[in-house]
Formats: C-alpha cells, sequence, structure tokens
C-alpha cells in the first residue's frame, strides 16, 4: 500500500466560500496521475468514506489533466467562522489525506516513489 504523501507534491485544503471546502492534490508523477484517474482512486465514495461523510457532500472530483491535480469540492460541516468551527480558513482539513493509503501497483508505485 502506498500513502498519498508519498506521492504527491502538493496535499491542501481551503474555504470554497463560507459552506464549501476545496481539497487540493498535486501529483508528482504523470504515470501515478494516470492511474489514479483511470481507476479514480479518489471519487466521492472514497472521500466521503476517508471523511465521515455522506456521499451527497461531496460536490465535486476533479481531475485537472495539465497540473496532474485531483481537486474535490465538499460541504463543510459547520459554515466558517460559525459557533464551533475550529478551522475558520478552512486550511487544517487536508489532514486525513495524508495518510490515505492505496494500490497502485508495483511498476506505478515504484515510479511514484522515485520522483520524490
Amino acid at each position: 500500500m502506498t500513502k498519498l504523501a508519498e506521492v504527491a507534491r502538493v496535499i491542501r485544503s481551503k474555504n470554497a466560500g463560507p459552506y464549501e471546502l476545496t481539497l487540493d492534490i498535486l501529483l508528482k508523477d504523470a504515470a501515478v496521475y494516470e492511474s489514479f484517474r483511470r481507476r479514480e482512486i479518489l471519487s466521492a465514495d472514497s472521500v466521503a468514506a476517508l471523511y465521515g461523510v455522506p456521499v451527497d457532500d461531496i460536490l465535486s472530483v476533479v481531475y485537472f489533466d495539465p497540473a496532474r491535480a485531483i481537486k474535490v469540492t465538499m460541504k463543510r460541516r459547520l459554515p466558517s467562522g460559525a459557533p464551533g468551527d475550529t478551522d475558520v480558513y478552512g486550511a487544517q482539513q487536508h489532514a486525513p489525506l495524508v495518510d490515505f493509503e492505496f494500490d497502485l501497483g508495483d511498476e506505478t508505485a515504484e515510479r511514484g516513489q522515485r520522483h520524490r
């Protein structure tokens, strides 16, 4: 199994307005990105399971080929700045992605490891 942090150049989160959150993942290697895209390793279902939210809370998963990037937009649990919100900017919400584990297969995983 491979962790997302091993193959990603960037993993970040930020607000997309007061009610939504955006997760950005930029992958280091084109072959790894292609495997993610082709196999939909990050999908509405996998992100919902990872974050423990209903799949309907995942608004979009977009694969952007020129940047080898994946952008996920999801509903925030609480509006930004609402009582009980502990991350007003949404900048700490990427943490579950860092340890997200998946199987790339031997060849692709080896290529991703070489491009750290």
